[in-house]
């Protein structure tokens, strides 16, 4: 007769921890930490839709200081809104000039910025800023009207778009918490 071992199968040691990839690292751990903190599903997408909006804002240099201005507002995560927008930093460098052209046309001054390059504005910045600022302000409003004809809806998809998606995150993040607070049933 053979007697069975009642001691429990050897556990294999675990490894080291799999370092996490860039993407979850930079964007995904802090918005769910966020969502750690307290922020609601709709605050946080709320807080991305308006993240997106002005990180691509044509407002070259001003963008931290109205994110911060709109986060106090409405009373969003001020550090929340900052990541997005910096995050799309990239993104509004690729922009500025296509805003900047197309709100050039839109108020009359279409001839001059169509064919405005970068290297002409840096050589306007070093020789003629009083020139510039005269050629650009037209173009810089016709941009930012521009922008906020196309932001409105660039908000609302976002916001009601990643809504469902954070409440799921939120659901599975309580259901885990559950788990892990259930004691194991001693055999």
């Amino acid at each position: 007769m053979t007697v069975a071992s009642s001691s429990p199968a050897p556990v294999p040691p675990e490894g080291p921890a799999a370092r996490p990839n860039w993407l979850r690292r930079v964007l995904l751990d802090p918005l769910v930490n966020l969502l750690k903190a307290g922020l609601s599903p709709g605050q946080l997408a709320l807080t991305v839709g308006l993240g997106a909006a002005l990180g691509v804002a044509p407002t070259f240099g001003l963008t931290t200081l109205i994110a911060t201005g709109v986060a106090l507002r409405l009373r969003l995560n001020v550090a929340a809104l900052q990541l997005v927008c910096h995050l799309l930093t990239p993104v509004q460098l690729l922009l500025l000039l296509p805003f900047l052209r197309y709100g050039g046309e839109l108020l009359g001054q279409g001839n001059i910025m169509a064919h405005f390059t970068l290297a002409q504005l840096q050589r306007q910045v070093r020789h003629e800023p009083m020139a510039l600022l005269r050629l650009l302000w037209r173009a810089e409003l016709g941009a930012l009207l521009i922008w906020a004809v196309a932001a409105v809806p660039v908000v609302a998809l976002l916001y009601f778009g990643l809504r469902p998606v954070f409440r799921r995150v939120v659901r599975k993040h309580e259901e885990s918490e559950a788990l892990a607070a259930t004691p194991v049933a001693e055999q």
